[in-house]
């Protein structure tokens, strides 16, 4: 099996002591999307960076296509493009003007450099803003521009770090299909995201970061199946209810619980056994519940088991 990128016990300590990564290792076949799933801090980014040998590893291995990046750094370099958190894109230029300059930073020639940008802002459906500046683009068509300069030279690796922060859902749907897209062309992607949805959407493995560490790693399908339980989700009209119908929950069985606004998902096993328990129960208590479901575990159940907190969902500008 070949493996775009490789990682094996890699450790980076920041000052005051902080581990950023702790132990990290993992794999990342050829042709896929790999999932790196995080709340803000578990140390996504300190790994996109130490693959994009930005940073340097305090030990261990990290390789792009067979080179380690600490020791072949120029030759990595030429082997992955990057889409940051932010538009690594100048807002004083046009679109066409910035992919032009990012080409041109990458050896091409003039010609080269406006033939390749056009054939991007073609693919990113961005012609017509052309020769717009950036500062007048929407934010769903600056994370197309982003991620088109990622391409300028045609990598086969790509990191997507956190694509998708801030936009729409219409946008982000956008941007997924485009990464599906240069998957079925060639490249591997590794994405890194807080959005459960995206990466159930578009990786075929995912690895749960916390701490610094790699805590759970397998398909959607694998983290989704580990949890061996079903999830009860109550809602009811008031938090006050809600909270109430927490804690009496805890008493009667349940594990990982979590209380949004007005509604409860709590982890039980025996299904249905326990959906007519907690009824009663809740019967008994006076509390009326608005909307009673028993569903199959979705990502953000296993984030939850993991982290102890949920994942984070999509949002609208």
């Amino acid at each position: 099996m070949s493996y775009a990128i490789q990682v094996e016990h890699v450790y980076k300590t920041f000052k005051g002591g902080v581990k950023a990564l702790n132990d990290v290792s993992l794999e990342v076949k050829e042709q896929s999307v790999f999932g790196l799933l995080g709340p803000n801090g578990a140390g996504k980014t300190t790994l996109v960076r130490v693959l994009t040998t930005i940073l340097r590893p305090d030990s261990g291995s990290a390789k792009i296509l067979g080179y380690d990046v600490a020791e072949h750094g120029d030759t990595v370099r030429r082997l992955f493009g990057l889409a940051g958190q932010y538009a690594a894109v100048d807002e004083n230029l046009t679109g066409m003007e910035n992919l032009i300059m990012i080409a041109r930073l990458n050896h091409l020639s003039r010609q080269d450099a406006k033939k390749r940008s056009g054939e991007l802002l073609e693919r990113f459906e961005l012609t017509d803003a052309a020769t717009r500046v950036l500062k007048t683009y929407s934010g769903g068509m600056r994370r197309r521009l982003d991620l088109a300069a990622a391409l300028v030279t045609t990598p086969p690796v790509l990191f997507l770090d956190e694509p998708t922060t801030g936009l729409d859902p219409k946008s982000r749907a956008s941007l997924w299909q485009i990464i599906e897209e240069l998957v079925r062309d060639g490249a591997t992607v590794l994405l890194t995201t807080q959005y459960l949805e995206e990466a159930d959407r578009l990786a075929s493995e995912i690895a749960v970061v916390d701490h610094g560490r790699v805590i759970k790693r397998g398909s959607p399908s694998e983290l989704k199946a580990s949890l061996a339980s079903t999830v009860l989700e109550i809602g009811f009209t008031s938090a006050e209810d809600a909270a109430s119908a927490a804690k009496l929950l805890m008493s009667v069985q349940g594990r990982n619980l979590n209380i949004l606004e007005g509604t409860v998902e709590i982890q039980v096993d025996e299904g249905p056994k326990t959906a007519v328990t907690v009824l009663r129960e809740l019967d008994n208590a006076g509390l009326e519940p608005q909307t009673f479901v028993l569903r199959e575990p979705s990502l953000d159940d296993v984030f939850l088991a993991l982290t102890g907190h949920p994942g984070e969902g999509p949002t609208e500008d």
